[in-house]
């Protein structure tokens, strides 16, 4: 059960998304809370995982992308959008819009993305990036059907093979992702440029927080960021997620015990709670607790998804 402390976080979330245009302060958000400026930013933090300055702009930069689509003029957008000016969104728009307002509008049009494929325990793996993160991790039967995808989400992009060497970034990046894989590493902290709605990506920062070893339901996850009827929307979430492991969307399973689905087949998601210490036969329904503990021993009062 959610406690007060973390139903009143909710509430106020709720309040932002509600108020996305207007000049909000922290002062103003610290005293509809009833806590103090620095109770606020430590609690907000713990439940949401963002500052709250954080959220509202992730909140704005949602409501920009609709914009955007639906303006003609970028500029107006922006002002609809609450940011007080174009240039307080260029400097924030590479923290989840994943390019500059004009480039969403046109598809990615002018972004740079370097990729490369290689062989991983769970077979190819294209991993690409722009010049600020990850935008694409993802699992495929070989390279061709790996870039077809990557097209597929970045139309508009400039993709460019990986040269040879690798940037020293881009290969730190590599070495961190393959040293996972292989169970040499226990976790992932890449830097990351990905699109996400405000709702998604509250989920992938609670996924997270997931310690390795664990797995949550898609009920409990619902619960966790603060919607508790929207287990669907979660696993919808999940389903989007464009950079596999790094956002370790493998973590959540269903109520009944259950592996659920998994974008990149049941058998990789098996075998990645297998390789982070769960048991071997993950798939098999087993008793759950409330909270999550060991991979294949948590129980949900979720309904299947």
């Amino acid at each position: 059960m959610i406690d007060a402390m973390q139903s009143r976080i909710h509430e106020l979330c709720r309040y932002i998304e509600a108020h996305v245009s207007e000049p909000l302060t922290l002062e103003q958000l610290a005293e509809r809370a009833g806590l103090s400026r620095f109770h606020l930013q430590r609690t907000f933090k713990s439940v949401v995982g963002l500052s709250p300055k954080k959220y509202l702009e992730a909140c704005r930069l949602q409501s920009l992308k609709g914009a955007l689509r639906q303006s003609k003029d970028v500029t107006g957008a922006v002002y609809e959008a609450g940011f007080g000016s174009p240039s307080r969104v260029y400097e924030r728009s590479d923290t989840r819009l994943g390019m500059t307002p004009n480039g969403y509008r046109q598809g990615g049009r002018g972004v740079g993305i370097t990729h490369v494929t290689v062989e991983s325990p769970l077979g190819p793996l294209m991993v690409a990036a722009t010049d600020r993160g990850l935008c694409f991790v993802q699992f495929g039967a070989n390279e061709a059907v790996l870039l077809d995808a990557l097209r597929r989400e970045y139309p508009g992009a400039r993709l460019e093979p990986m040269a040879q060497p690798a940037s020293p970034e881009f290969q730190r990046w590599m070495d961190a992702l393959n040293g996972y894989l292989a169970g040499e590493q226990p976790s992932l902290d890449l830097p990351l440029d990905v699109r996400a709605t405000a709702f998604q990506m509250r989920v992938w920062n609670y996924l997270q927080s997931i310690p390795r070893g664990e797995v949550r339901s898609y009920a409990e996850v619902a619960a966790a960021v603060g919607r508790a009827s929207a287990v669907r929307a979660v696993a919808g979430a999940c389903a989007a997620n464009r950079v596999a492991v790094v956002v370790p969307c493998h973590r959540v399973i269903r109520g009944s015990g259950d592996l659920g689905g998994y974008r990149w087949g049941v058998d990789r998601k098996r075998r990645l709670l297998a390789l982070e210490g769960g048991q071997s036969q993950a798939s098999k329904t087993t008793a759950m607790t409330s909270h999550s503990t060991r991979i294949g021993s948590a129980r949900s009062r979720e309904t299947n998804v």
